[in-house]
């Protein structure tokens, strides 16, 4: 089963493309110049891994929009369950095409992020036995999850706080209450009428 799941987040030079906004032409050149990994198929058709899109664009500081066909998958990582289900249905008002798990500390979500494989992880760092810290680097230390992007959510929204997180492979850290317009442009939803919106 796992290798059905993984297989699916191959994706074509077309699709790669509309990720990026660019030309497929300008995809197969980055490939052929080694720029972004990919993988070629027997009849010679390049395929490339969802996961190494994402990182070709995040060290790039290229904006990634989803393509058609596939949801936006989100695991939201809080030991506290109101916020976690009441950021849930914040995001799932902004967009359909979304999937949202949450995991209430770090064991389950180490679990989770195998299962679920999500897009983005938003990560709450004060959490008992493994914090959010621990989270972030036992992810960004394997092969198979580090490609998932991580957003900090916290209540501690601290100078030192915010460089360890982001120094462990956070991409940002945002203070609670959370400003949803905020976080959903980081996540590449749509909150233009609710900017104003905020979760605790």
């Amino acid at each position: 089963m796992r290798a059905a799941k993984t297989e699916k987040r191959y994706l074509t030079p077309n699709e790669v493309a509309e990720m990026l906004l660019v030309s497929p032409i300008t995809v197969r050149q980055w490939a052929q110049r080694g720029l972004i990994r990919a993988t070629t198929t027997p009849g010679g058709h390049r395929r490339f891994l969802k996961r190494d899109v994402e990182s070709f664009a995040r060290d790039r500081g290229l904006i990634l929009h989803r393509s058609g066909n596939s949801d936006l998958r989100i695991l939201i990582v809080d030991d506290d369950a109101a916020f976690a289900v009441y950021l849930q249905e914040e995001l799932k008002n902004l967009a359909d095409d979304v999937a949202i798990d949450h995991a209430p500390n770090g064991f389950e979500a180490g679990q989770k992020v195998l299962r679920f494989e999500p897009d983005f992880m938003l990560l709450d760092l004060m959490m008992p036995g493994i914090d959010g810290f621990e989270v972030c680097r036992r992810m960004k230390s394997d092969p198979v999850t580090r490609g998932v992007r991580v957003v900090a959510l916290t209540g501690y929204h601290t100078p030192e706080n915010v460089d360890r997180i982001v120094a462990a492979g956070a991409e940002q850290c945002l203070a609670k209450p959370v400003d949803v317009g905020a976080l959903a442009n980081i996540l590449g939803l749509d909150a233009s009428a609710r900017l104003q919106t905020s979760v605790a």
